[in-house]
Parts: C-alpha cells; sequence; structure tokens
C-alpha cells in the first residue's frame, strides 16, 4: 500500500527539527511531533519509518503519526508542530456594571436562613435585581474568580 502522505523534509527544517529536540526547550507535544517527522522522512538523509514502527518507537497511537504527516503534507511545518489556536470567541455574559453589582451583592449579607452566599442564590439574586434577565450559576463562579483574582 502506497502512502499518500509521503514526508520529505528539506535539509533546512530537518536541521531546525533536530536543534528543537536538542535544546529540548520546545512543548513536549512539538517535541513528539518533530520526531515523528524526523522518522517518517523520505527525503535525503530520512529514516523513512512506517507509521507502525514510529508509533511503537515513540509510544504514540498510528492515528497520531498518520495526522502529523497528513498535517505537515498538506499544511506545512508549523502546523504539524504547533497546536492550532482556538478560533472560538465567546460573548461576554456580563458587562462590567453587571459584574460590580455581582460583587456587590456577594459582598452583602447573606438572606436571611443562609450562612454564606452561595453561586446559586447570588445568581438567584441577580435576576429577582433586574441586573440580568437570566444567568447561571457557572456564570457567577467564573465572573467572581476573575474579578477576585483581579481585584483592579
Amino acid at each position: 500500500m502506497r502512502k499518500q502522505y509521503v514526508v520529505r523534509l528539506p535539509q533546512e527544517e530537518r536541521a531546525s527539527l533536530l536543534t528543537m529536540i536538542g535544546r529540548g526547550a520546545a512543548p513536549v507535544r512539538a517535541q513528539m511531533h518533530a520526531r515523528i517527522l524526523l522518522k517518517a522522512n523520505q527525503g535525503e538523509a530520512g529514516s523513512g519509518w512506517i507509521d507502525g514502527a514510529i508509533s511503537m518507537a515513540l509510544e504514540v497511537d498510528p492515528t497520531t503519526v498518520a495526522r502529523v504527516r497528513k498535517l505537515y503534507v498538506t499544511e506545512g511545518l508549523e502546523a504539524a508542530l504547533h497546536r492550532k489556536a482556538p478560533n472560538r470567541a465567546y460573548r461576554r455574559k456580563l458587562d462590567g456594571e453587571q459584574e460590580a453589582r455581582l460583587v456587590a451583592v456577594a459582598c452583602s449579607e447573606p438572606p436571611t436562613g443562609h450562612k454564606r452566599w452561595t453561586l446559586r442564590l447570588l445568581a438567584d439574586r441577580l435576576v429577582e435585581l433586574d441586573i440580568v434577565e437570566t444567568v447561571s450559576h457557572e456564570t457567577v463562579r467564573q465572573t467572581l474568580k476573575q474579578t477576585i483574582s483581579n481585584p483592579g
């Protein structure tokens, strides 16, 4: 069976991968992917190992080897070595004023019958006070965690 994605590393790329591995300063995932590419190299001075041998030698799944090989051939060296940044962006649930009011409520006395504020009580109180239409306790948790660790 002929491989669909054949890795042929130019001398410069091969040298940079060897340097990256030698220094050991790159993330472990990038170093592992560099090792995979070096073993899979069918070009000049390449090992030309098959996926099964690479996966056994480096103790990774064969699908990882195939994926790295495919990424290198289709998208280039950087894509094969480094993770793609997530392209999702989430709209903030609470704006600055709503966050300030949440913190104010959290710093106030808890409702009667309760020793302290819970996340669910805070979420319910924000809705009662018409600060927001709806909010989950998880949003309250994330907001408080963010604001308490960064009081500025």
